[in-house]
């Protein structure tokens, strides 16, 4: 009779076990590496493959949608999420040198070098250092937009240790493919506000702007989400040293034509910031990687592309979570890539 009650008892918890196992409200911890201190969430089982999530420009661990988190938890995955150095809850530690975003985007347009305070290398192995201190040796990543650029330089730092990579609305960073509409471009910089009204409406019109054109966004709703990350933290100066670290970036298409890791690329037909043939170029050049492209996704999460999206995604990392038999590699340079 004992046996009977406890099995009844097993199996009536069964589901709320699963909810907790993929409780995306645990707590926010600290990892303290040699130049930043991060924030970041696990959200799983220690003992289930890691997915590493790396956000894009600006981004906070809080954008990478719940939903979204726990349909990658309930797939076997342990999630973790954080936030990069300079925005969120993390901090860069060095004291910043004198960073005249104004200045070096014009730099930037007339084809000279750009001076960033630090790169996406930098960004790059703090994310490795995030996953050093938490123990774990291997590893799937995905990236978004800037996080995807981060992402790609994982899997070449890091040879051996990043078992996938899902490369969702992001770049190779070669010259000559299209670029963002010069409107797109002045609200991206446009990082300055004198208040939280006007941080709030200056963030709406962003959201609103990397929104498709398929999608009527309610206004209400974008200065919610614009409030809700404003008032977790708001680092207006940290953006702007994210942004000229992409601009110092240069074209990592010989770094990609090495790269050899089971790759999606996951791009949108509507993206106003990185149009859709940045995501065909991308995967052109990682070999034997997928590519799929989503009919008017654009440049942010939003609800109406959450199912396809997660129907690109979900089966492509439910077939890599148990193999490591595919390791990232990369290998030595031969001679540079002129395209």
């Amino acid at each position: 009779m004992r046996v009977f009650i406890f099995l009844a008892a097993l199996l009536c918890g069964l589901p709320s076990l699963a909810a907790s196992r993929c409780d995306v409200n645990v707590a926010t911890q600290r990892v303290d590496l040699d130049q930043v201190s991060l924030a970041y969430q696990s959200i799983g089982r220690a003992s289930d493959p890691a997915l590493l999530l790396v956000m894009g420009l600006g981004g906070q661990l809080i954008h990478w949608p719940d939903e979204v988190v726990v349909a990658l938890c309930e797939q076997g995955f342990r999630v973790i999420r954080y936030d990069n150095r300079d925005v969120g809850l993390s901090a860069w530690r060095q004291a910043p040198g004198s960073a005249n975003l104004t200045f070096e985007a014009l730099r930037y347009k007339l084809g000279l070098p750009v001076a960033a305070p630090y790169s996406l290398t930098d960004m790059a192995a703090d994310g490795l250092g995030l996953m050093d201190a938490l123990h774990v040796q291997s590893f799937h990543v995905l990236g978004v937009s800037m996080g995807g650029m981060i992402a790609q330089h994982m899997a070449a730092m890091a040879p051996g240790r990043v078992e996938s990579l899902t490369l969702i609305m992001t770049t190779s960073g070669a010259q000559g493919l299209p670029a963002p509409s010069e409107t797109l471009v002045q609200l991206l910089s446009r990082r300055s506000a004198p208040n939280r009204e006007v941080a709030l409406e200056q963030q709406a019109d962003l959201l609103a702007a990397l929104g498709s054109p398929m999608v009527v966004d309610d206004r209400q709703v974008l200065l919610h989400q614009a409030a809700v990350a404003y008032d977790r933290a708001f680092n207006p100066e940290g953006v702007k040293r994210q942004i000229m670290a992409i601009m110092a970036e240069p074209s990592r298409v010989t770094l990609l034509n090495q790269l050899q890791v089971p790759t999606l690329v996951v791009h949108g037909t509507a993206d106003p910031l990185l149009p859709v043939m940045h995501g065909v170029h991308l995967a052109a050049h990682i070999r034997g990687s997928q590519l799929k492209l989503i009919p008017g996704l654009a440049h942010r999460f939003q609800e109406a592309f959450k199912e396809p999206l997660l129907g690109a995604v979900l089966p492509y990392l439910q077939q890599h979570r148990e193999d490591t038999s595919h390791w990232a590699q990369i290998e030595p340079v031969q001679a540079p890539n002129l395209l």
